[in-house]
């Protein structure tokens, strides 16, 4: 089935007028209609944002089937034959967000699909794949996600073969899903694939065997390759290797996506790597969660801005997410040296008392060259520690890591360490680490876009555990706080930056716009409510004010409540071979 690469965009056309220069919508059926066609839904009355950056207008929206069927002034559907009405006066109606780095993986599988958390932020489509994928699969990559369930692994089997990625991904449309999924290849999976989980440079043989497993998922449809380079075993990987996986998928319209190798003491030259990879590999680039992380580099967020606008400038195409929180969540395992996790050892390591002094000294050196430090950026007063699963470590949840070391009877490193060996490696942080004076200049760089970095969650399935409130509030937050309260920036720029630009970036044919002929996936929300409720202490509340999310025509959220509708699809990239079958 074959399909066309997103148009380029309108460019903004002015500024939104005010209240007293625009006439009110007219109650439904207060104005004749031409129309006498029979839609699905027709969405009446609302402020329409085309998610292109044009001020918004009042209108009428019609759904038939999986697309926009009609969008025209207010009043013209009032006699139009629907199978639902929607009276959206007052509210807004939008294309639905599409979160560029999403973490969904086991929801998509596993899991139930529903995403709950996610879809009530109004997100009707997850990009997955930074760092690592479950596709394709070997005995090498297999082996590297350890312990884990029967069903994952059987599932996981199905996704060996030079077509495992396009298995992966037909594998979760199949599984049934509430939101559209695509995914980046984890820049990780190729190098595992070829070379398990060691240090040092790959050997010619291995490079080709990385070479072929681009070229095989960018076929699939991987949307380009994403890296996570703080985290072993891709924090072994030379800019070199990642180069010429790079020029690999060039010929596909592959995109770099980059958790750099540093958002702290070297984020400078973090984003240097990330242009060198673009420049040399023939891709464009796109960072990850914008940050300047650790009290002492909070000031670099000027510097980068001004570095990637002086690329951009000189011709380069480099672009950045961020979400609109001042702490980033992961495995509190990953404060250790990557050397430390060489082979997956890193809970043996830590179990033997010579390396783990080693590990010791390696963390409490904050200008160590190979590791990011997160446990000292801010100091381990800044580590929130979360996800305990033995009832005896329960006691900690949500204490920060120096609390508990006192509390422990042990240095911070000790307590640190046994947290990690007592949970196997699976227990979180949430590390407290930015600055709110940060976030507007970043919020106003018109090549910024919005990203959550979580997973989606259904609320019950937390069981008192944490988790980070960006699973759950990220969008209504930029909504509530930062539009409506603080006015960083304006509600068109905010549609815009998670919608269509997020789908021209990563060309997603017909979806980010409201335009007539494309497919409905959108929302409808009220402008002077939403808002998040999640918090670090509580952050399984869900949002409040988007009423309406419809994921490819159907509704997953409906007058505020999620439904059990599971339209989801996988979505492909320019690469994908199947356009032409």
């Amino acid at each position: 089935m074959a399909q066309r690469r997103v148009a380029p965009f309108a460019a903004l056309l002015g500024t939104v007028l005010g209240s007293g220069c625009q006439p009110s919508p007219p109650a439904p059926g207060s104005a004749p209609s031409g129309d006498q066609a029979r839609y699905d839904v027709i969405i009446s009355g609302g402020r329409l944002v085309d998610g292109a950056g044009n001020p918004w207008f009042y209108g009428d929206l019609a759904i038939t089937g999986d697309r926009i069927a009609r969008i025209t002034p207010p009043g013209v559907l009032a006699n139009a034959q629907a199978a639902s009405r929607i009276d959206a006066r007052g509210k807004v109606v939008a294309p639905g967000f599409i979160d560029l780095q999403a973490q969904s993986y086991y929801a998509f599988t596993v899991g139930d699909g529903r995403v709950i958390s996610s879809t009530t932020q109004g997100i009707t489509t997850a990009i997955l794949g930074e760092g690592g994928t479950p596709a394709p699969a070997n005995d090498a990559t297999i082996a590297g996600y350890g312990p884990i369930d029967t069903a994952s692994r059987r599932l996981m089997e199905s996704f060996r073969g030079p077509r495992g990625f396009s298995a992966w991904l037909e594998a979760m449309e199949k599984h049934g899903i509430a939101q559209n999924v695509a995914s980046f290849l984890g820049a990780a999976t190729p190098r595992v694939y070829a070379k398990g989980e060691a240090q040092g440079a790959p050997t010619p043989a291995e490079l080709d065997t990385m070479r072929a497993v681009v070229r095989n998922a960018m076929e699939d449809g991987a949307l380009g390759i994403g890296s996570a380079l703080i985290y072993p075993p891709a924090s072994y990987m030379a800019t070199e290797e990642l180069v010429e996986m790079a020029r690999v998928m060039a010929p596909y319209g592959g995109l770099y996506i980059t958790h750099m190798r540093s958002e702290a003491d070297r984020l400078l030259e973090g984003i240097d790597e990330a242009l060198r990879v673009g420049k040399e590999g023939g891709v464009a680039v796109e960072i990850y969660h914008l940050k300047a992380s650790g009290t002492k580099n909070w000031p670099k967020m000027a510097r980068a801005i001004a570095k990637i606008d002086s690329a951009r400038a000189a011709g380069q195409d480099v672009t950045a997410d961020m979400y609109l929180y001042t702490a980033g969540g992961t495995s509190l395992g990953a404060c250790a040296p990557p050397w430390a996790a060489e082979g997956g050892k890193l809970i043996a390591n830590l179990q033997d008392p010579e390396t783990r002094a080693r590990i010791k000294a390696a963390m409490l050196r904050p200008d160590a060259a190979d590791s990011e430090g997160l446990c000292l950026l801010s100091g381990p007063g800044a580590v929130q520690v979360v996800g305990f699963r033995r009832p005896e470590l329960a006691q900690y949840q949500g204490q920060r890591l120096d609390a508990i070391a006192r509390s422990m009877g042990k240095d911070w490193v000790e307590a640190w360490a046994d947290l990690v060996v007592a949970e196997n490696g699976l227990v979180g942080a949430i590390f407290h680490m930015m600055t709110e004076d940060n976030l507007p200049q970043q919020m106003r760089q018109g090549w910024i876009k919005w990203a959550t970095d979580a997973d989606g969650l259904n609320p019950d399935s937390l069981q008192g555990q944490l988790t980070h409130p960006r699973a759950f509030g990220n969008y209504p937050r930029l909504l509530g706080r930062y539009v409506r309260e603080q006015r960083v920036v304006s509600l068109e720029e905010a549609i815009r930056k998670g919608t269509s630009a997020v789908a021209q970036r990563i060309g997603l044919a017909d979806r980010g716009l409201l335009v007539q002929g494309h497919i409905a996936d959108l929302i409808v929300f009220d402008p002077n409510t939403v808002i998040d409720n999640a918090t670090f202490e509580n952050p399984g509340l869900l949002s409040t004010g988007i009423e309406q999310v419809f994921v490819n025509g159907r509704a997953v959220v409906s007058a505020g409540k999620p439904t059990d509708a599971k339209p989801g699809r996988a979505l492909r990239g320019a690469g994908w071979t199947g356009w032409s079958r």
